[in-house]
């Protein structure tokens, strides 16, 4: 049988530009950013030495889910994702809504945590290579105005292109790949602390098991990105043959840079100073090769990863909520386009006025890690996804297609659902706040849709919700 669809021959307007190292770099690109660079230093924190663990364990929930995604997005190799899979799966509009709304609070979740980690790198970079204190009121200034640069720039109509990505992920890449290098000839050349590499020690004398599973929750936040290249799928060349590819390929890449680089900080760096660290990556250059001008550069590097992660995010973002109001299941008003830049600026500026609250209220609490607070949530709500996704792939089973694709195995997906699904309850060792942030943002969503519900009955309008008619990375 051809592994070809519908889709494939030429029935879609999107045109197929993505061959299998686009898709490559796409993917890396979309995993590598602000969790490696800014949350390395609280992995550590929950569980001593061993901070690598996390971050394999990570890596290993997100390939469980990712054989469901690529079950799915070879077997509907449209540009809707996990939405679409829920949709097929349940069919109850109200779900979709939830899922669709969940993945868009992730995006501004994900985009306020850059931001915080933007102005960190920020005033290490022009401040002598000396990391800020938590609490200076500087950060929050630069965080809050740095989302509004990114707001202005959404709404100047900067797309998010192939060209920019790969561009932004090599940026990306060198910085991570400088701190390899850096670790790899301090630890040849010095006395490196391998015993710290393989001690757990959890500060609130937790068990290992709840450590790692805590630990696990912020780790989880570096993994993902990987599910959003299936919104790609209309624009890759035979998506069918090298998805599966590229996207194991890609996540094993990740997770190698992302093992290697925890077990060198730790090496290096005494966990407590990495653990206070919001700049832990600049901690290990520092410390490893103090005389080394990269030590400057680092900060630089990491302020346009955290930049291009809070830009996509907020994008796909504005983008969601546009496209959830003009089907009529959110407020109109939340899908009015700006008549000259021709961009969704009611929902730009909606879902940046969420995200100055996320930054502002988060940065009150003068005890709580902004970044991993706001990561934390961020992994919360997308491990809620992946969840459902683990599931709908099972549901569909029953919904055969005409064309080959790829099939992960049943108990895969099962322990997929499974490993998602605890990582989500309490019981991982999850902070409080973060399902206090998440169940915020929800019951906004929910009370849109009852309010757009009640205007719709009122005035005899019927809403026609197709999660196909929301292409997250298309923008009016």
């Amino acid at each position: 049988m051809a592994s070809t669809t519908p889709e494939q021959t030429g029935q879609t307007e999107l045109k197929r530009v993505m061959g299998p190292k686009l898709l490559l770099l796409f993917i890396v690109g979309d995993i590598l950013g602000t969790g490696v660079y800014a949350l390395t230093g609280q992995v550590a924190g929950e569980v001593g030495g061993a901070a690598w663990v996390p971050f394999l364990v990570a890596f290993g929930v997100a390939t469980l889910t990712a054989f469901s995604y690529l079950e799915l997005v070879t077997k509907y190799p449209r540009a809707a994702g996990a939405a679409l899979y829920v949709h097929k799966a349940i069919g109850i509009h109200f779900v979709t809504f939830i899922v669709l709304f969940t993945v868009m609070s992730s995006g501004i979740t994900s985009a306020s945590t850059a931001s915080r980690a933007f102005a960190v790198n920020m005033l290490t970079a022009f401040g002598g290579g000396e990391a800020p204190d938590p609490a200076d009121p500087a950060l929050l200034v630069i965080a809050l105005g740095f989302l509004l640069l990114v707001m202005f720039i959404n709404f100047r109509g900067v797309a998010e292109s192939v060209g920019t990505n790969v561009v932004l992920t090599l940026v990306e890449l060198s910085g991570l790949l400088l701190v390899i290098f850096i670790g790899l000839y301090f630890v040849v050349g010095n006395e490196a602390n391998w015993d710290a590499v393989v001690a757990f020690d959890s500060p609130d004398d937790k068990n290992t098991w709840v450590a790692i599973t805590t630990a696990t929750s912020l780790a989880f936040f570096a993994m993902v990105g990987f599910e959003d290249s299936v919104n790609m799928a209309e624009e890759t060349k035979d998506p069918v043959r090298i998805f599966p590819r590229m996207m194991l390929t890609g996540l094993g890449l990740a997770a190698v840079i992302y093992v290697l680089i925890s077990i060198l900080a730790v090496a290096i760096v005494p966990v407590g100073d990495l653990a206070n660290s919001e700049t832990p990556l600049v901690t290990v250059v520092q410390t490893a090769a103090p005389d080394f001008p990269i030590g400057d550069l680092l900060p630089v590097i990491s302020m346009f990863a955290v930049a291009n992660s809070a830009l996509i995010n907020m994008m796909m973002a504005s983008r969601l909520l546009y496209g959830m109001s003009k089907q009529g299941v959110l407020p109109k008003f939340l899908s009015h386009v700006h008549p000259g830049r021709r961009t969704p600026w009611a929902a730009i500026v909606f879902t940046t006025v969420i995200g100055l609250g996320l930054i502002t209220f988060v940065s009150a609490d003068p005890d709580s890690s902004v970044v991993a607070l706001l990561g934390g949530t961020t992994s919360l709500l997308l491990l809620a996804v992946f969840t459902v996704v683990n599931v709908a792939v099972l549901v569909l089973r029953r919904d055969p297609v005409d064309h080959e694709h790829f099939r992960t195995r049943t108990p895969i997906a099962v322990l997929g659902a499974i490993s998602c699904f605890y990582l989500v309850l309490p019981y991982s060792g999850r902070d409080s706040q973060q399902y206090v942030i998440a169940g915020w943002l929800l019951v906004i969503g929910v009370l849109l849709w009852v309010a757009t519900l009640a205007v719709n009955r009122a005035t005899g309008v019927h809403a026609e919700f197709d999660p196909e008619d929301i292409p997250p990375h298309e923008i009016p």
